[in-house]
C-alpha cells in the first residue's frame, strides 16, 4: 500500500490528466519503487486506486518489460538481444554470464543477489554487445569486460 504521501501525489498527478490511465505508468512505477516487483495484489490496488479495470493495469505490466512480474535480485542485469547485439556477439555475453553466476536468463542466483534477464532493446545499438545494471550501461562487451563488470557487483 501507499503511504500518505504517495498518495498525495497520485492525487496530484490525477488533476493533471483527464483520464486515470494516464497515471497508471506512474502510479507502477511508485508500487515497483517500493516493492522490488508489481504482483497481482500491486495490480489490483493501482487499479482500484485509479477507479479503472484490472485488465488494464495487467495489460501495462505485462506489455512493458521494465516492470517485474516477479522478485528480483538485488542487481537486475538486462543483456541486450536485438539484431545489433544479436549480430555482435550477445550470445558469448550472456554464456559467460551464466557460466560465471550458475544461472540461466529468467534467474537469480541462490541468494538473491544477481537476476538475469533477456531485454529486447536497450537503445544502444552503435556500442553493442551491452547489458545494462540498475541505471548504468555497459558496452562493447566481451569476455573480460563481462568479468570485470561482475566482479564489482557487491
Amino acid at each position: 500500500m501507499f503511504s500518505p504521501e504517495e498518495l498525495q501525489h497520485i492525487e496530484e498527478l490525477k488533476k493533471r490528466y483527464q483520464q486515470p490511465q494516464a497515471v497508471v505508468l506512474a502510479a507502477l512505477w511508485m508500487w515497483q519503487d517500493k516493492h522490488g516487483w508489481v504482483s497481482e495484489e500491486g495490480m489490483k490496488y493501482v487499479a482500484g486506486l485509479l477507479a479503472i479495470p484490472y485488465h488494464h493495469v495487467f495489460g501495462v505490466v505485462t506489455f512493458y518489460t521494465m516492470f517485474n512480474q516477479k522478485p528480483m535480485g538485488r542487481h537486475k542485469i538486462e543483456v541486450c538481444t536485438n539484431v545489433s547485439c544479436m549480430l555482435r556477439g550477445c550470445d558469448k555475453v550472456i554464456s559467460r554470464i551464466e557460466e560465471k553466476l550458475g544461472i540461466r536468463i529468467g534467474e537469480s542466483t541462490d541468494e538473491a543477489r544477481v537476476t538475469l534477464v533477456e531485454a529486447e532493446c536497450l537503445g544502444s545499438c552503435g556500442t553493442a554487445p551491452m547489458m545494462q545494471i540498475g541505471d548504468e550501461y555497459y558496452e562493447n562487451l566481451d569476455e573480460s569486460k563481462v568479468d570485470a563488470v561482475l566482479g564489482g557487483l557487491n
